[in-house]
């Protein structure tokens, strides 16, 4: 008998040792997991009962707000007044679907959870006023905002602005965009029935953040890179090529023409400001290798930008295969695998801009409690350290020639000196199709905005290219920008 009671005893104490150990590996090991995961409806009734941070532009203008419902349940409704506007920088904020963008990566921020606890906070919930999060205020201004998606007039496409020395995103913007509200609502059916017909929308593919997200190739955008390599590494400015029509790198039987069946040549300025092909993809045929991967990554290429949102890398050929001079030949005119975000083209002209130093771009200016006093600011930070001041420097004076009288013309303000550089890269099956491109910054001499202009799919012929198209965006959007900041 005593045998059995001792078993029995054994086993119980057992089952609670199992019970033990689950139980502290719940509390320890899986609790912020289990506390945030989607189905959790506690969690997500909660956040619904408290007041949500609002999301502002730097001029004041509401970007998103919850507001008070009747709902016994889901106590607030988040709204977004400005709606397709902004609605890649805030995301969404969707019972059914979850959060995205500054709505996703700001989330314990604006439901009062980030970790700044002001004396106001502690007052207000003493008194049983609750628990409110924090306004995030935008660099972005309204304004400069539509003068960059009325620039670009419903095509497909994306503007991304930024100051050149903080980083703080000026315009952010991928077209065409979705209305946010749709995500929001408290319908279920509703919400379901936005969703699908976001997603059917294969042509427009609202819901993906071209500025950020999209990677396409550059064309002659890359150029700037390709020369900055070649001044980083004792390759003189003064480097000359005779005219040429096509140029035919060794070890390929494949041809590289100019743009329309032209000829060029001379030194690098005169390269750039006509978007030479054959001069570039000659010179970066005859560097030695490595460097042109190298000066890419040194602007960011192949790694994630810091930006406070979700964002992915641009890319680079295979390191084996730019050993080959005719694939380093078309790398370096920013066509074969090469690919970049708008995001990153916007950031290889602030790194020209701010004498060689490559900023971290941020959408969120500032932090506020729920009295509006700055509880967190963001700070100027260099992400690369892209080329040296001299190097910036012969570059900026290049892209000023570009726009002054090459291919970005049309980018010029009448009274500013602006720098700028053009791209068209071919696409689709048989080349049909192209994506135009200008990066720019200007006041040359005292830059207060960096720009890149995308524009997808810009179809054949002569007129789609990046000076005609995508050249006079920039210039609507720097027009804006002058407007507002008074350079």
């Amino acid at each position: 008998m005593n045998k059995q009671i001792r078993a029995v005893g054994f086993t119980m104490l057992i089952l609670f040792g199992i019970v033990f150990v689950n139980l502290t590996w719940l509390q320890l090991g899986r609790a912020e997991q289990l506390a945030n995961h989607p189905s959790n409806t506690r969690l997500l009734l909660k956040e619904y009962a408290l007041e949500r941070g609002a999301i502002r532009s730097v001029n004041g203008d509401t970007l998103a707000v919850s507001v008070p419902t009747p709902d016994e349940q889901l106590k607030s409704l988040r709204t977004y007044p400005k709606a397709e506007l902004f609605a890649h920088a805030t995301g969404y904020y969707s019972v059914r679907y979850g959060r995205e963008r500054l709505e996703r990566s700001y989330n314990e921020e604006l439901t009062g959870e980030g970790g700044v606890v002001t004396m106001q906070d502690l007052g207000d919930r003493l008194l049983g006023k609750g628990k409110k999060g924090d306004t995030l205020v935008l660099s972005i201004d309204t304004s400069v905002q539509e003068a960059a998606t009325a620039a670009l007039g419903g095509r497909k496409g994306s503007v991304v602005a930024l100051d050149p020395v903080s980083g703080q995103i000026l315009a952010f913007v991928s077209t065409p965009s979705f209305d946010p509200n749709t995500l929001s609502q408290h319908s279920s059916e509703g919400q379901q029935a936005a969703w699908v017909a976001l997603n059917e929308d294969e042509e427009n593919r609202r819901l993906v953040n071209r500025a950020s997200r999209g990677t396409y190739p550059p064309g002659s955008t890359f150029k700037v890179i390709t020369v900055a390599a070649a001044l980083e590494n004792d390759i003189p400015a003064s480097t000359s090529f005779p005219p040429a029509k096509e140029y035919q790198p060794a070890q390929t039987d494949r041809v590289i023409r100019n743009f329309g069946g032209s000829t060029c040549g001379g030194d690098m300025a005169d390269a750039l400001t006509v978007s030479c092909n054959t001069y570039v993809a000659r010179l970066a045929a005859e560097m030695p290798a490595g460097i042109l991967e190298e000066t890419a990554a040194n602007f960011g290429f192949t790694e994630t930008p810091p930006l406070d949102i979700s964002s992915v890398a641009s890319r680079l050929p295979d390191s084996d295969e730019l050993e080959s001079p005719a694939f380093r030949a078309l790398a370096s005119i920013g066509q074969f695998s090469v690919a970049a975000t708008p995001l990153q083209m916007a950031l290889v002209a602030a790194g020209i801009a701010n004498d060689g130093k490559v900023p971290a771009p941020k959408l969120v200016k500032q932090i506020e409690d729920a009295r509006g006093a700055v509880v967190q600011q963001t700070e100027p930070e260099t992400w690369k350290e892209a080329v040296s001041p001299q190097t910036a420097e012969t570059i900026k004076e290049m892209m000023v020639n570009v726009a002054a009288s090459g291919t970005a013309r049309a980018a010029a303000l009448p009274g500013v000196e602006v720098a700028a550089k053009t791209g068209t890269a071919q696409t689709g099956e048989g080349g049909d199709e192209s994506i135009a491109w200008t990066i720019a910054f200007a006041p040359a001499d005292n830059p207060r905005i960096a720009i890149a202009v995308m524009v997808e799919g810009a179809g054949p012929g002569s007129d789609e290219t990046g000076g005609r198209v995508a050249a006079p965006m920039v210039r609507q959007v720097l027009q804006a920008h002058r407007n507002v900041a008074g350079w």
